[in-house]
């Protein structure tokens, strides 16, 4: 087993689980990763293998099929699975908060309906907040529902959803005027029940086509339109008394993304890692192997300090969660380090490969297009900054 990255304290069950998943990656993934990125193909056979293996439920509870593991074990298959090929990650993310949500927050009818189909894969979720014109800036999310009697009328359009088409329920952030003295307590969170698939999904749904994007291939990244979408009071995600309490509903789904991209920061790096330290004893320049000049010893000895550093923080920050505290600050700080860490570590490795790297036939090119990505997923590294600042500044107040 490799030195890096270690997590002390694991269950038996736990390093059963990671050593399971990282077989699975070994000889399902890693082979075909190239070719499909390349091809932005989307990779049903790993899927298949992830259903067999019961990946898709979990941290779904026993009582409703799934396997019933901490967010901790979540993180570290993720952390896995991105060392394979971050889009695989990708794909179970949004399911995982999805199926989070609907865990902590929804009614007892969305529980038994949703979650046993959600932990065999039957079901996979998507998670939408940002718009065209909203990013980071929840605050100013356009689309609307409005209530109808005893239905809510939808209209409006979300951007940026991963497994936005294979997707069959998509938790939505929109707004929903209650009155409330703040913009976030006049949101809520729908699930809206669609067919998988482009076009027009459920009336009035629709799901335009893939997004083209540098990086993160293979994974579905689309709009989605709301012209009219009506749905029940039971759509809303906790039932109709949880109308306005999406926002901090969202928020909780989101620390646990944070976790996921720090996780899937740290895989990344570990894979950047492996080809570089490998490729540095192969390759000779001036009579002996790259990995004998000390400037690229130094550079070998920062990657794997700053895989330690960021691997600790994402474990710390799951194990949090796990305890039932609050890991807003800590879940930054992780997702901040390790995407930083983890484009750094990248370009290292890039630079350690010279002109091989820029060719398509080595990893390392790309991992140099995917790193990007996690510096703005799940808030950028500036919102990551906020909120710890925020933080650390409401915990080490002056006291006069």
């Amino acid at each position: 087993m490799a030195r890096l990255a270690q997590t002390p304290g694991l269950t038996d069950e736990q390093r059963s689980i990671l050593e399971t998943v990282r077989e699975f990656v070994d000889k399902e993934i890693i082979p075909h990763a190239q070719r499909l990125e390349h091809a932005d193909e989307y990779p049903t056979d790993i899927l298949d293998g992830m259903k067999e293996m019961g990946l898709f439920g979990l941290t779904i509870a026993e009582e409703h099929g799934g396997l019933g593991e901490s967010l901790l074990t979540y993180a570290l298959v993720v952390e896995e699975l991105s060392r394979g090929w971050m889009s695989i990650s990708g794909i179970v993310n949004t399911h995982f908060i999805v199926a989070y949500l609907i865990s902590q927050h929804g009614s007892a009818e969305q529980r038994a309906r949703l979650l046993p189909k959600m932990a065999t894969g039957e079901v996979r979720g998507a998670f939408s907040m940002s718009e065209p014109e909203c990013g980071s800036d929840v605050s100013a999310i356009k689309s609307k529902a409005v209530r109808d009697g005893d239905r809510f009328v939808i209209n409006g359009q979300k951007m940026w959803l991963t497994n936005g088409a294979y997707s069959s329920v998509v938790a939505t952030l929109v707004r929903t005027e209650t009155g409330a003295d703040s913009v976030y307590g006049n949101m809520s969170t729908f699930l809206l029940e669609k067919e998988p698939g482009f076009g027009e999904t459920a009336p009035g749904l629709t799901i335009p086509g893939k997004i083209d994007k540098m990086g993160y291939k293979g994974v579905e990244t689309t709009e989605m339109v709301l012209d009219g979408v009506t749905v029940a009071d039971s759509a809303v995600l906790g039932g109709a008394d949880q109308v306005g309490r999406g926002f901090y509903q969202m928020m909780d789904g989101i620390e646990v993304g944070r976790v996921n991209v720090a996780a899937r920061a740290c895989g990344i790096s570990i894979r950047a890692f492996e080809l570089a330290v490998a490729y540095a004893q192969q390759r000779r320049t001036f009579g002996q192997p790259l990995a004998k000049h000390q400037a690229i010893a130094f550079k070998l000895a920062e990657m794997g300090t700053k895989i330690e550093a960021a691997h600790a923080l994402m474990v710390n920050a799951a194990r949090l969660k796990d305890a039932g505290q609050r890991n807003d600050v800590e879940a930054g700080m992780a997702k901040l380090l390790a995407s930083e860490y983890c484009a750094e570590v990248v370009q290292e490795a890039f630079r350690i490969h010279g002109g091989y790297g820029y060719s398509k036939e080595y990893e390392i090119e790309r991992l140099m297009r995917e790193a990007p990505f996690l510096l703005i997923g799940e808030g950028t590294s500036e919102i990551q900054k906020t909120i710890i600042s925020r933080g650390l500044l409401r915990d080490y107040k002056l006291r006069r």
